[in-house]
Protein backbone atom coordinates (compact mmCIF):
# COMPACT_ATOMS: atom_id res chain seq x y z
CA UNK A 1 0.00 0.00 0.00
CA UNK A 2 3.05 2.26 1.02
CA UNK A 3 5.01 1.69 -2.81
CA UNK A 4 1.44 2.41 -4.37
CA UNK A 5 0.91 5.58 -2.83
CA UNK A 6 4.70 6.87 -3.45
CA UNK A 7 4.08 5.27 -7.20
CA UNK A 8 1.17 7.12 -7.31
CA UNK A 9 2.09 10.32 -5.89
CA UNK A 10 5.09 10.12 -7.91
CA UNK A 11 2.93 10.34 -11.00
CA UNK A 12 0.44 12.76 -9.99
CA UNK A 13 3.11 15.51 -8.56
CA UNK A 14 4.15 16.85 -12.18
CA UNK A 15 0.77 17.35 -12.82
CA UNK A 16 -0.10 19.17 -9.71
CA UNK A 17 3.03 21.49 -10.36
CA UNK A 18 2.63 22.45 -13.71
CA UNK A 19 -1.14 23.15 -13.07
CA UNK A 20 -0.34 25.18 -10.04
CA UNK A 21 2.66 26.91 -11.85
CA UNK A 22 0.39 27.72 -14.84
CA UNK A 23 -2.47 29.20 -12.74
CA UNK A 24 0.03 31.31 -10.86
CA UNK A 25 1.39 32.70 -14.31
CA UNK A 26 -1.86 33.30 -15.61
CA UNK A 27 -2.16 36.49 -13.11
CA UNK A 28 0.57 38.47 -14.42
CA UNK A 29 -0.39 37.71 -18.13
CA UNK A 30 -1.40 41.33 -19.22
CA UNK A 31 -1.95 41.12 -23.11
CA UNK A 32 -4.91 39.45 -25.11
CA UNK A 33 -4.73 35.54 -25.14
CA UNK A 34 -4.21 33.96 -28.41
CA UNK A 35 -7.68 32.50 -29.15
CA UNK A 36 -7.50 29.33 -31.96
CA UNK A 37 -10.89 27.55 -32.87
CA UNK A 38 -12.88 28.91 -29.86
CA UNK A 39 -10.10 27.67 -27.62
CA UNK A 40 -8.54 30.80 -25.05
CA UNK A 41 -4.80 29.79 -24.52
CA UNK A 42 -3.28 31.50 -21.46
CA UNK A 43 -0.39 32.95 -23.59
CA UNK A 44 -0.53 36.06 -25.92
CA UNK A 45 -0.81 35.59 -29.67
CA UNK A 46 1.79 39.11 -29.61
CA UNK A 47 5.08 39.23 -30.77
CA UNK A 48 7.03 40.10 -27.22
CA UNK A 49 10.93 40.12 -28.08
CA UNK A 50 11.83 39.34 -24.58
CA UNK A 51 8.81 36.55 -23.63
CA UNK A 52 7.84 33.36 -25.24
CA UNK A 53 4.53 33.38 -26.67
CA UNK A 54 1.91 31.27 -28.99
CA UNK A 55 3.92 33.07 -31.77
CA UNK A 56 7.13 31.20 -30.91
CA UNK A 57 4.60 28.19 -30.91
CA UNK A 58 3.79 29.04 -34.85
CA UNK A 59 6.85 30.72 -35.95
CA UNK A 60 9.99 28.41 -34.37
CA UNK A 61 12.44 31.06 -36.25
CA UNK A 62 11.10 33.65 -34.32
CA UNK A 63 11.73 32.04 -31.03
CA UNK A 64 15.54 31.03 -32.00
CA UNK A 65 16.10 34.75 -32.85
CA UNK A 66 14.42 36.38 -29.97
CA UNK A 67 14.56 34.33 -26.81
CA UNK A 68 17.01 31.78 -27.21
CA UNK A 69 20.34 32.69 -25.24
CA UNK A 70 21.55 29.98 -23.28
CA UNK A 71 21.50 27.13 -26.53
CA UNK A 72 22.25 28.99 -28.79
CA UNK A 73 25.89 27.55 -30.04
CA UNK A 74 23.97 23.82 -29.90
CA UNK A 75 20.83 24.96 -32.01
CA UNK A 76 22.25 23.17 -34.71
CA UNK A 77 21.95 19.95 -32.92
CA UNK A 78 18.72 20.68 -31.19
CA UNK A 79 17.19 22.22 -34.16
CA UNK A 80 17.72 18.25 -35.79
CA UNK A 81 15.96 16.99 -32.42
CA UNK A 82 13.01 18.89 -31.96
CA UNK A 83 11.92 19.64 -36.06
CA UNK A 84 12.34 15.47 -36.59
CA UNK A 85 10.03 15.23 -33.77
CA UNK A 86 7.57 17.66 -35.26
CA UNK A 87 7.96 15.43 -38.38
CA UNK A 88 7.64 12.54 -36.91
CA UNK A 89 4.38 14.12 -34.79
CA UNK A 90 3.14 14.96 -38.06
CA UNK A 91 3.68 11.86 -40.12
CA UNK A 92 0.71 9.97 -38.67
CA UNK A 93 -1.50 12.46 -40.30
CA UNK A 94 -2.58 13.85 -37.28
CA UNK A 95 -0.20 15.66 -35.18
CA UNK A 96 -2.39 17.19 -32.66
CA UNK A 97 -3.67 14.09 -30.99
CA UNK A 98 -0.33 12.34 -31.71
CA UNK A 99 1.43 15.14 -29.68
CA UNK A 100 -0.53 14.33 -26.61
CA UNK A 101 -0.38 10.31 -27.19
CA UNK A 102 3.45 10.46 -27.70
CA UNK A 103 4.54 13.87 -25.89
CA UNK A 104 1.85 13.52 -23.03
CA UNK A 105 0.27 10.17 -22.29
CA UNK A 106 3.21 8.29 -23.16
CA UNK A 107 6.46 9.63 -22.68
CA UNK A 108 5.79 10.68 -19.30
CA UNK A 109 4.90 6.94 -18.11
CA UNK A 110 7.24 5.92 -19.34
CA UNK A 111 9.92 8.10 -17.80
CA UNK A 112 7.23 7.18 -14.57
CA UNK A 113 8.23 3.73 -15.25
CA UNK A 114 11.87 3.89 -15.39
CA UNK A 115 12.08 6.11 -12.44
CA UNK A 116 9.79 3.57 -10.12
CA UNK A 117 11.80 0.74 -11.03
CA UNK A 118 14.94 2.99 -10.40
CA UNK A 119 13.70 3.86 -6.82
CA UNK A 120 13.04 -0.10 -5.97
CA UNK A 121 16.25 -0.95 -7.45
CA UNK A 122 18.03 1.26 -4.85
CA UNK A 123 15.89 0.27 -2.16
CA UNK A 124 17.01 -3.10 -3.04
CA UNK A 125 20.46 -2.36 -2.76
CA UNK A 126 19.89 -0.65 0.15
CA UNK A 127 18.29 -3.67 2.16
CA UNK A 128 21.02 -6.14 0.51
CA UNK A 129 23.93 -3.88 1.93
CA UNK A 130 22.00 -3.63 5.10
CA UNK A 131 21.46 -7.80 5.30
CA UNK A 132 25.25 -8.54 4.16
CA UNK A 133 27.12 -6.54 6.97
Amino acid sequence: MRKSLRNAFILVLPFILMISINEIERMFINEQPYKYLNVTAENSGAMIPDRCTWVCHNNTQYCLEHHVKLLKPYTSTTNKIYFGTIDLLASTGNYGAANIIFLVVLAPLLIWFFLIKSIDVQFAIKQYKKESK
